[in-house]
């Protein structure tokens, strides 16, 4: 193996740039040449693919987003699609490829390898919900910048009485918001994999009014059913009997961006560092994972075979700390 190639792909998330930073190093280290390709996938099938050294990734460690960036790419989900992708890399020389993404971006991984190309996967997702890793790159900064919003929201719901629906991301994991709603104090978390009854949410408002509360913070997953929206009409409607006026905060893309933490680069580093090295050890087909603080690998077919489900233990944590 003499050349190898690093995409991302899918949504992004602070910690990609240290990522790419540290597979590229790395490679350039064990003697390696990297070509960056751009748009994830779709810059693949269309040849966006640039040579890369230690300075292509200069003064990127605490930069957000990716400098490759990323896109959609639905013609990679056909079988032609794939077999043009094989055909770019093979025009361009490269022997093995990093990608860096969550389970869409692994799920193309694992097609690419079964085809018979070397890949080794990265997760990067916020979502948290990549098996074989306990945390994913760009969740911690994500986590923090809901945390920070939560607070100063905080404040401002303290001096009017107020309920505040804060909705985060996530459309089929409910982890970010079950981790910001425990660590900023929140009254009630909302998540996809959890049932909650509107009666149960205005018992949980009522109460805080009645124990002399300030205010109620209800943390609610984007993906959570029937939604922020129906929600918080229904709860405008019922002002009166709850005590607290009801206002919404829909975090949104925000939470995608900004520089990553201390945590993220370090996580992100260890992770692209060690892609390299584990394609020139011949373990292509695996992903990168951080498993009891330790680097490890998982097949590739077993970190995409079902998204990772909430820990039993932090739902009952959330529960009993809005007590």
């Amino acid at each position: 193996m003499k050349r190898i190639g690093v995409l991302t792909s899918g949504g992004d998330n602070p910690g990609l740039n240290p990522c790419i930073r540290a597979v590229v190093r790395s490679a350039l280290h064990l003697g390696l040449e990297v070509m960056g390709i751009r748009r994830g996938y779709a810059g693949l099938l269309d040849g966006e693919i640039i040579e890369m050294n230690g300075r292509s990734v200069g003064g990127i460690i605490g930069r957000g987003g990716t400098i490759l960036g990323t896109a959609r790419c639905p013609e990679f989900y056909e079988p032609k699609g794939r077999k043009e992708a094989l055909r770019s890399l093979n025009r361009f020389g490269i022997d093995g490829l990093v990608v860096i993404g969550g389970n869409g971006s692994l799920t193309g991984a694992l097609e690419l390898w079964r085809m018979g190309f070397p890949v080794i996967g990265i997760p990067g997702t916020i979502d948290n919900d990549v098996n074989g890793t306990d945390i994913s790159i760009g969740v911690d900064t994500a986590l923090n910048t809901i945390l920070d919003a939560i607070d100063k929201i905080k404040d401002t719901a303290s001096s009017h009485n107020r309920a505040f629906l804060i909705e985060t991301m996530g459309r089929n994991s409910g982890y970010l918001a079950l981790a910001s709603g425990i660590a900023g104090g929140a009254e009630l978390v909302l998540c996809p994999e959890v049932e909650v009854s509107f009666e149960e949410i205005c018992q949980t408002i009522e109460e805080a009014y009645v124990l002399g509360k300030s205010h109620c913070i209800i943390i609610v997953a984007e993906g959570w059913k029937p939604g922020t929206q129906v929600l918080a009409q229904y709860l405008l409607e019922r002002e009166d009997t709850l005590g607290f006026s009801v206002r919404v905060t829909q975090l949104g893309h925000v939470q995608r961006g900004g520089s990553p933490s201390a945590f993220d680069r370090l996580l992100a580093t260890q992770m692209g560092a060690a892609a390299p090295r584990e394609l020139l050890k011949g373990n292509a087909g695996h992903m990168i994972g951080l498993v009891k603080n330790e680097i490890a690998l998982t097949p590739l077919e077993e970190a995409v075979a079902f998204d990772k489900q909430l820990s039993p233990q932090m739902v009952e944590l959330a529960e009993i700390m809005r007590k």
